[in-house]
């Protein structure tokens, strides 16, 4: 069976756990693009931190993992000294990756409704319905999220949606009121700026820039679509670090 984009990100990721050198040969020798801000640049540093974080005993779960064009996107939970969740991006030229993007932050929850970070449906279906769910998604940021119209939130999410964000229950009610919700006459959810949407059948996931709770912060938000609705939600937001801690300068979008 021939090994695929999605197969090697895997056992590039699982070499956190092993540390083998081996699991950065998908990592390009001659350039890789690192957006990460506080991780060096280059397969050779790459290899090291494995290394280095191999000591550690952590573990490393790759949930559910996609392919759109030259791009492999993977939702992951990490237990190294603290639990974390993270969405993981990678683009690939000539099988091998050359350019990363992750958004990594502390697991929390169950939230209100019971639900974790990562539970939930894990394949994708409905491979012919790709670009449709994805213009649904890149509509609703930009009307709802970025336009704040939320007026329009039933226009493109289910009433009972499944909500797996630590910070909101499930159904558009309580989303509507988590993106009203406000502190010091500013909103807790802030999204500024949509910079990028990868898609695999009914799931679609948005990378954006705004502000969380007044820090600016990278939003990288999981949806699963049904018949042209969001249905299911998943996130992670992290704060972006101050330039002046960066390993790299490719920024983090």
């Amino acid at each position: 069976m021939t090994e695929t984009t999605v197969d090697r990100v895997r056992t590039l990721l699982k070499g956190i756990e092993s540390g083998d050198p081996a699991a950065v040969d998908v990592i390009s020798p001659d350039q890789y693009i690192q957006h990460n801000p506080q991780t060096h640049e280059g397969r050779a540093g790459l290899a090291a931190l494995f290394k280095r974080l191999s000591k550690t005993n952590p573990r490393v779960n790759i949930v559910r993992a996609f392919q759109d064009g030259s791009y492999v996107f993977a939702h992951t939970e990490y237990d190294f000294a603290t639990r974390r969740i993270g969405f993981e991006v990678f683009r690939f030229e000539d099988g091998l990756a050359v350019e990363h993007w992750d958004n990594i932050q502390a697991r929390q929850g169950p939230n209100a409704s019971g639900h974790s970070m990562v539970d939930g449906p894990t394949q994708a279906i409905d491979l012919e319905q790709t670009e449709t769910n994805r213009d649904l998604v890149r509509e609703f940021v930009e009307t709802v999220l970025i336009g704040q119209r939320l007026d329009r939130l039933d226009d493109y999410v289910d009433h009972n949606i499944t909500q797996h964000s630590p910070h909101i229950g499930d159904g558009s009610m309580q989303l509507r009121a988590a993106l009203t919700a406000a502190s010091d006459n500013r909103r807790r959810f802030e999204y500024g700026r949509l910079h990028r949407v990868l898609a695999q059948g009914n799931f679609v996931l948005s990378v954006s820039e705004g502000h969380f709770n007044g820090d600016h912060s990278a939003f990288y938000d999981l949806f699963r679509i049904v018949d042209r609705e969001i249905v299911e939600h998943w996130d992670t937001i992290e704060a972006v670090a101050p330039k002046s801690e960066w390993k790299n300068n490719n920024g983090k979008f």
